[in-house]
């Protein structure tokens, strides 16, 4: 279920077809979105569908959900349901209008939808409409569902109508003869187009499908948040790690898309950037990556010299886009602009280009920023909250608090060492699976522990392609320089990119910030040679949405538990 909540305030017959299917134990592969906003909506200025049930090999369902304990057609056509007024648009030809909402948007989003059935219904929760609603050439009798349907099963009521709508469709179209879609990777594509899935590291194994589910909702916390900060032209999120920022910035840019906008979606970090860019790249409209990497683009450079530093990164380069942009017509500034990593970004200079790129610039145009100013500001930038509520008019704050990536005791790690982050709350179950810390003495080849770790998280069931190796170091890292031949068949470094089956990425922290894996292993802590130590242990431990380990030096790790040994 996405989301995995029924609101309070939904109505009584939602809520029912929601714990009948949440209940459900033979439905594991199905995917159903609940209270799918439509902001094109093929009548309205916008509507939503009650819920949109893909199930793979038999089709996809849009489903109008109606509470009324009395429901009738009136002579002329119009229905009256429950004591409210007669309507002359009916629950199925509500549902109708959002089905062919939600197919529009899909074909234009390049989704394939060969060989997918999509059919509509209406479910009268609390009547048996299927006796009392008369046949009519509006619509089909097997688009009503009732309230006998929901004691029966709801999973069952729905393969009925997916199959006898496949059949109608095949009657008149032809084309259901074959293997009937979609299929798993359609599934997901079609979920994932009409509520995005932003979290990067994907599972493995049916044993933790749930955990899956689990990471791709967007959390209570989060649609508030963004409801409530809807009127506002400039927001800045602030929340430590876990808190959803980038799964909220990325929800961000898909409903100023839908609202007709163009617009830009920028980071710091370059594997972030990498799979920002990936994960828009059929978006019309949005341009997302790198903030460097979009200056590159805007002064025409392919490339950055060889060995480019901080003078062409942060000087030649923003001075040759912001010549640029100087010369262009006010129609080719963006909509909107959504900046995560805000915190390592935010600088007088990048301000500057973003005042330029923005229509109607830092004081008027439409800014939403997220970041981590406490814990996670890592490359000296400092704490510029005042720098931004200086240069961007009537800047808003919102403060996200609530853990939705870790498990409580991984996030609890935080707490032991004293780089506790202050979360008020985890939406994630604990499964009694403590971190493990193993110290190793300075100078000491750490690859025997490296090895072991890894097995360990192999026993456990954790594909090899789950588990990231983090370091404080770059080329020094036991994982860049281990000579133990096992590591050195599995050991690949991150690029970003879709991890490969059978191997393990490392990367250093610094470049893994902003992502996560299922399982993580922290090598090289030692606080003697990292610095800023206590921010990059901090961002390291938060990497890790499930598993755990850490390999520490022993006076480092005598000094974080406050001298103990």
């Amino acid at each position: 279920m996405i989301p995995n909540y029924c609101a309070e305030s939904a109505p009584p017959g939602e809520k029912d077809l929601f714990a009948a299917l949440a209940s459900n134990t033979g439905t594991d592969d199905w995917i159903v979105l609940h209270s799918l906003g439509i902001a094109r909506h093929v009548r309205q200025v916008e509507g939503e569908a009650d819920f949109v049930v893909i199930v793979p090999n038999h089709g996809v369902l849009v489903i109008e959900v109606k509470s009324h304990q009395s429901v009738a057609v009136l002579a002329d056509g119009r229905w009256r349901l429950g004591n409210g007024a007669p309507i002359a648009r009916g629950p199925v030809r509500q549902a109708d209008e959002a089905m062919h909402s939600l197919r529009e948007y899909l074909v234009k989003n390049h989704v394939d939808l060969r060989g997918v059935p999509i059919i509509c219904a209406a479910w009268f929760t609390h009547t048996r409409a299927r006796s009392q609603i008369p046949s009519s050439p509006e619509w089909l009798d097997w688009q009503i569902l009732d309230s006998v349907d929901l004691e029966r099963g709801a999973a069952s009521a729905i393969l009925r109508t997916l199959r006898d709508g496949m059949a109608h469709l095949d009657s008149v179209l032809h084309v259901f003869h074959r293997d009937v879609g979609p299929d798993k990777g359609q599934a997901e594509r079609i979920a994932s187009a009409l509520r995005p899935r932003f979290e990067f590291a994907r599972t493995f194994g049916d044993r933790r499908r749930s955990r899956e589910s689990e990471l791709i909702r967007f959390i209570d916390e989060q649609y508030l948040a963004l409801d409530a900060m809807a009127d506002n032209r400039a927001v800045l999120f602030t929340g430590p790690a876990g808190t959803g920022k980038t799964l909220l910035a990325c929800e961000a840019v898909r409903r100023e898309s839908l609202q007709g906008r163009a617009g830009r979606l920028m980071c710091f970090n370059a594997f972030l950037g990498r799979q920002l860019r990936d994960s828009f790249t059929e978006i019309d409209g949005v341009t997302a990556g790198t903030f460097h990497s979009q200056l590159l683009e805007i002064a025409g450079l392919k490339a950055a010299p060889t060995n480019a530093g901080p003078d062409f990164w942060d000087g030649e380069l923003i001075d040759i886009a912001i010549e640029v942009m100087l010369e262009w017509e006010d129609d080719a500034r963006a909509d909107f602009i959504v900046i995560d990593e805000i915190q390592d970004l935010a600088r007088p200079a990048v301000l500057d280009v973003v005042d330029l790129l923005l229509r109607g610039g830092l004081a008027r145009g439409r800014m939403l920023l997220f970041g981590d100013f406490d814990r996670q500001a890592i490359y000296e930038s400092g704490d510029n909250r005042p720098l931004l509520r200086e240069r961007v008019g009537d800047l808003t704050t919102f403060a996200l608090k609530v853990n939705c990536r870790n498990l409580p005791r991984i996030a609890h790690a935080t707490e032991t060492f004293n780089v506790f982050p202050g979360y008020q709350g985890y939406r994630r179950q604990d499964d009694g699976i403590a971190p493990t810390f193993v110290r190793f003495d300075r100078g000491a080849d750490q690859s025997v522990k490296l090895a072991s770790a890894i097995k360990s998280l192999r026993d456990e069931g954790y594909e090899l392609s789950e588990i990231a190796v983090l370091s404080t170091r770059r080329a020094d890292s036991v994982a860049a320089n281990s000579t133990d031949t096992w590591l050195r068949q599995i050991l690949v470094p991150a690029d970003g990119r879709t991890r490969q089956a059978g191997k393990v990425i490392y990367s250093t922290i610094h470049a893994f910030k902003g992502l996560e894996a299922s399982a993580v292993v922290l090598t090289d802590l030692d606080r003697d040679l990292a610095a800023p130590f206590e921010a990059l242990l901090y961002i390291g431990i938060t990497r890790a949405t499930d598993r755990l380990v850490a390999l520490i030096e022993t006076s480092t790790m005598r000094s974080l538990l406050g001298g103990a040994s």
